[in-house]
C-alpha cells in the first residue's frame, strides 16, 4: 500500500527553545491546523508543548 499525502510526516519542535524534535505522522483530514502535543523534552528535563513546524 503506497503512502500518500493524507498522513504526512511532520516534525514537532520543542517550545522550550532546546531544539529537541520528535517526528510523527498526522491525519491531515482530522487535523488541518498545526499540531501541538505535550511531550517530554530530555534537554529541559520536563514535559513541554511541542509544535508542528513546516
Amino acid at each position: 500500500m503506497a503512502r500518500n499525502e493524507l498522513r504526512p510526516v511532520v516534525k514537532l519542535r520543542s517550545t522550550a527553545g532546546t531544539g529537541y524534535t520528535y517526528v510523527t505522522r498526522k491525519n491531515r483530514r482530522n487535523d488541518p491546523d498545526r499540531l501541538t502535543l505535550r511531550k517530554y523534552d530530555p534537554m529541559a528535563g520536563r514535559h513541554v508543548d511541542f509544535r508542528e513546524e513546516r
